[in-house]
């Protein structure tokens, strides 16, 4: 409809302007005519070359027989005999001077008018389209998804706890009359909580769609503006949206973005962030009691929330989602699947027991990446090749062919990842060897890849410190093999450097300094809380824990160089056949690490019979 006004409005600019162009040129022909006197234009018509005079009030116009056009004035009041310019010698024709007069008259007097309306309607229209947006401007971004495809329990896989804490929700939305005849009162908000890509979004999808109910989805960050006041209106657009179509269930993801603790962040007590949080306290907290409208919000970071969002009364039920096991990651798998054609050769238990620490994000993109890359070597079905290599390229990262390394950079990346594998592989606690690699992955020229045997809740300190030990076995190799280190062992003490720190500051692992927790995890400062944080101990302290935290590495660097020393033929030996095949998998390594047995001399048959008396 606008564009089609828009049209109409150009195209009459571009009438009036043409309209104006004739009436400007009205009269005229197709070309100027030359000025000159009338004596001459008398002279002319007398030697019988003018072919017509044409009179307008005191201009006369003279057309030759060569076309040419003359233009002269003649004196006002006298006419054209006076010059010897008469009917007998020339054709004359008189034009009405008031007519072109009366139509330039007109077009100076209404084109200006005609114009300067119509840019005053364009400016009224702007306006008033404007002042719209500005009444519109609180109004609730949410999305509401009702009579749309519906999301069940049934699509979402795993999670099997987060479903069992949400059947009551659903039962509420469904039936809310069996829990007022008890004097029952349902969570008023429900607050989900877990990693990126565990699918808390999903899971309160499946809530409104189990109940049947109108679903408002919206971002926490849309709330807040650049004015003053537009968050908390939108707050109640949306509330009462959520009200007028109750039984309903009202979904914020990323909490986080407006509902962290106040007096937390850099900015003064009164901006827009906090006057749109305190809103939100308010319009759950004045909630009716038959208005069923359930608030779900989710997040990953709950240690951040205003405490009033989290008493009872708010969002006062806490729902964790963790990373999916090995069997719901197994159930995500083969949802996920339902729609692509699988060759008979794959099994999804390979790939999750594969995938510990993979959210159902990442498993779909395994699925999908591997589809893409079948479909690109125009295969019709996915192989378990393709969901290995999709495995490999999500969650180390993918392959750079382009990237080549030189004789003597393949070596040392050789050296390193064996020691990496070799380290790992003699040490008690530690994860088994699944891929040694020379092909450069993400920011990796090469990676040596262990996968547990089972997920794993909880880690031991042993486990720590032979997993700082595989580490540095790297760093030890091209030590041992090369009299100094390189540069490609950055990432490994990085993480090294970091579960020492744990150990001792956040664990107590530290025998010197006893079970003491010394401040927080090493994370990113959110949003200024951590900015204000004192530390809890002295300078001396800070001393010993550095000491501590520098122990611990010694003596896994210890560890690992003891490792090497002592299988040093089975780390040239690794090596060999890494350089030339590239890639080690599993069972392979398994076979040229296995000692190998040299064969037992025959004992004599009387000594035999001897050693079987004695016994």
């Amino acid at each position: 409809m606008n564009t089609q006004l828009n049209r109409i409005i150009i195209a009459s600019l571009v009438v009036l302007v043409l309209a104006s162009v004739f009436l400007g040129v009205q009269g005229g022909g197709s070309t100027k005519p030359k000025d000159t006197s009338i004596s001459e234009v008398a002279a002319l018509v007398a030697e019988t070359k003018v072919q017509q005079v044409v009179v307008d009030g005191d201009e006369v116009v003279a057309t030759l027989e060569s076309q040419e056009r003359l233009r002269a004035f003649k004196e006002a009041g006298v006419g054209l005999h006076e010059y010897g310019i008469t009917p007998d010698k020339v054709s004359i024709e008189v034009r009405d001077p008031s007519r072109g007069a009366l139509w330039g008259s007109l077009a100076s007097i209404l084109l200006p008018f005609l114009l300067v309306g119509l840019i005053f309607w364009l400016v009224v229209r702007q306006a008033q389209a404007g002042n719209m947006r500005a009444l519109s401007f609180g109004k609730s971004q949410a999305r509401l998804f009702a009579g749309k495809k519906r999301i069940t329990f049934d699509d979402v896989a795993g999670a099997r706890e987060a479903k069992q804490e949400l059947v009551e929700v659903v039962d509420f939305l469904k039936h809310p009359g069996k829990y007022r005849a008890i004097g029952a009162e349902i969570p008023k908000g429900v607050l989900l909580v877990g990693a990126p890509g565990v699918g808390k979004t999903l899971l309160a999808k499946a809530v409104a769609g189990e109940a049947s109910v109108p679903f408002f989805s919206i971002s926490a960050s849309e709330f807040v503006e650049m004015f003053v006041g537009v968050g908390a209106s939108r707050v109640r657009d949306l509330f009462a949206k959520a009200k007028r179509n109750a039984p309903a269930v009202i979904f914020i993801d990323e909490l986080d973005a407006i509902g962290r603790q106040r007096g937390a962040g850099l900015g003064g007590g009164h901006d827009e962030r906090e006057q749109t949080l305190n809103q939100i306290l308010v319009e759950m907290d004045g909630f009716e009691t038959d208005a069923r409208v359930i608030v779900m919000a989710a997040t990953n970071r709950p240690d951040v929330l205003d405490p009033a969002l989290l008493r009872p009364g708010r969002f006062d039920r806490r729902v964790t989602m963790e990373l999916p096991d090995r069997t719901e990651r197994l159930e995500i798998l083969a949802l996920h699947a339902q729609k692509k054609q699988l060759s008979k050769d794959v099994h999804f238990d390979h790939v999750a027991a594969a995938t510990p620490g993979a959210s159902g994000a990442d498993l779909k993109n395994i699925i999908n990446e591997a589809a893409i890359l079948a479909a690109r070597e125009n295969r019709k079905q996915v192989a378990q090749r393709d969901l290995n290599h999709a495995i490999e390229k999500v969650l180390i990262g993918p392959a750079r062919q382009s990237k080549l390394m030189n004789q003597h950079e393949k070596l040392v990346t050789a050296y390193h990842e064996v020691g990496h594998a070799l380290v790992g592989h003699f040490l008690p606690n530690t994860d088994p060897i699944h891929k040694i690699s020379l092909v450069s992955r993400g920011s990796a020229l090469g990676y040596t890849w262990s996968l547990p045997e089972e997920d794993r809740r909880i880690i031991t300190k042993s486990k720590f410190q032979d997993e700082i030990a595989q580490l540095l076995g790297g760093r030890e190799a091209e030590k041992l093999i090369f009299k100094e280190t390189s540069t490609g062992a950055e990432n490994d003490l990085k993480k090294a450097t970091k579960i020492a720190r744990d150990m001792v500051r956040v664990y107590g692992m530290s025998e010197k300094l006893g079970p003491i927790q010394y401040g927080h995890r090493e994370e990113t400062v959110f949003l200024g809380r951590e900015i204000h944080d004192e530390k809890a101990y002295s300078e001396a302290t800070a001393e010993q824990l550095d000491a501590e935290v520098r122990a611990i590495i010694v003596a896994a660097e210890m560890k690992a160089r003891q490792v090497l020393r002592t299988h040093r033929p089975v780390l040239e030996r690794v090596t060999k056949q890494l350089l030339a095949t590239e890639t080690i998998e599993r069972e392979e390594f398994s076979a040229l690490v296995r000692p190998r047995r040299r064969p037992t001399p025959a004992k004599h048959p009387a000594k035999r019979r001897a050693a079987r008396t004695r016994a």
